[in-house]
């Protein structure tokens, strides 16, 4: 048996984004720019799947710009926002547990002169609300914080961040990375009222090289990519249809099948973690595993064991897991996320991120606990003996 639980890394596309992008490539191959027929009628697909994307985040379509994936989105909203907003200040503020894709932008934007503060988060790896109030200043221009941990499933209190950022003289920006959180937990840009917010296809199902920045109208924000002034001139660059086309897809299909599939994943998430609970000793929970994380991430320390070695392990049994995000894994430091919770040494090294997707089901998960319960016994025999 093959059970991926590897989702938070990539997800498997769903049968109709592979379609679509297939029948793009196939033959609606034209360029959107052209004038011809042939261009045109992409044009015209490009604008539907920028019109599935915005439903799904609760925005308008001329807030959507297409981009390469996550990591560009949340680049292009830090950078582009920071650079089109000069005169209001150079504080900013993000949290010590993001995503390298924004840590490593803010540590380059500290080399660049601008101020720095960062939120360190508790033992469940939330932020605590006072210590923003305290750290927020008149020349503060932009907060940015991920809404879920891909390591850990921590949810942010964004909407608590954005009240307190209404309360505020200057109002700073508020960007916010919802690659995690995306088609897991209930988002509504206008509702909650963000002003920039990052989403990946890979991670909902949908293709590889394509994600979207939502960008609240009226704000201010510089391109970073030159040439033909596509996406209303914020990112140059022929369009990516087949990609944009699939993201749609897997953006419809987020809205249409919400509730089905965070009740399955909830449902998934907590016999997994009864089952390890139930039938494995000397295990550490990670963060908080109730109703206010995400529904797809579970993160568990396997004391005596290193994650790497129970990873390639559960590997020979057709079981995918991670040991942290995909983005860092293959680094030899602990992750910086677990650090930040105050895990141990021991606890940091046994760590095992399981992620979840609709497409898991009752056998595999069952499977798994099975399967671990005897690799886990074996690996610590071993480990004793020596």
């Amino acid at each position: 048996m093959e059970v991926y639980l590897d989702n938070g890394a990539t997800t498997r596309p769903n049968e109709e984004v592979i379609d679509i992008m297939v029948k793009s490539m196939r033959e609606n191959y034209g360029n959107p720019s052209s004038l011809h027929r042939k261009g045109v009628e992409i044009e015209k697909l490009i604008k539907k799947a920028r019109k599935q994307v915005s439903k799904a985040l609760g925005a308008a379509e001329v807030e959507v710009y297409f981009t390469s994936g996550g990591t560009e989105s949340n680049n292009l909203a830090i950078l582009g926002v920071l650079e089109g907003n000069k005169r209001r200040g150079n504080h900013i503020i993000t949290t010590k547990i993001e995503h390298p894709s924004v840590l490593n932008v803010f540590n380059a934007l500290e080399e660049r002169g601008y101020e720095v503060s960062y939120l360190g988060v508790d033992k469940n790896g939330v932020i605590n609300i006072n210590e923003l109030k305290n750290l927020l200043r008149d020349e503060t221009v932009l907060i940015s914080i991920m809404y879920v941990n891909n390591e850990v499933g921590a949810i942010q209190p964004i909407s608590e961040v954005s009240k307190i950022i209404s309360s505020t003289k200057n109002k700073p920006l508020l960007h916010v990375d919802a690659i995690q959180a995306f088609g897991k937990i209930n988002i509504n840009v206008k509702r909650q009222n963000i002003d920039l917010m990052s989403i990946s296809g890979h991670k909902i199902h949908g293709p590889k090289g394509i994600g979207a920045l939502y960008v609240k109208k009226g704000i201010k924000i510089k391109s970073m990519i030159f040439g033909g002034n596509q996406e209303l001139g914020l990112r140059s660059g022929t369009e990516n249809v087949p990609g944009i086309l699939g993201l749609g897809i897997a953006a419809d299909r987020v809205k249409k099948d919400f509730e089905f599939n965070t009740k399955k994943m909830k449902e998934l998430k907590l016999r997994l973690l009864e089952g390890i609970k139930n039938n494995l000793e000397k295990i550490k929970v990670n963060g908080d595993t109730g109703e206010d994380t995400a529904p797809h991430i579970l993160n568990i320390s396997f004391e005596g064991i290193r994650g790497e070695v129970l990873l390639h392990t559960l590997e020979q049994d057709g079981i995918y897991v991670s040991t942290g995000s995909a983005c860092s894994s293959k680094k030899k430091s602990f992750s910086h996320v677990l650090k930040e919770m105050s895990l141990t040494e021991d606890h940091m090294e046994g760590a095992i991120r399981f992620s979840l997707s609709p497409y898991n089901t009752v056998e595999e998960i069952d499977y798994t606990i099975d399967k671990l319960k005897y690799i886990v016994e074996d690996l610590r025999k071993v480990i004793g003996r020596r």
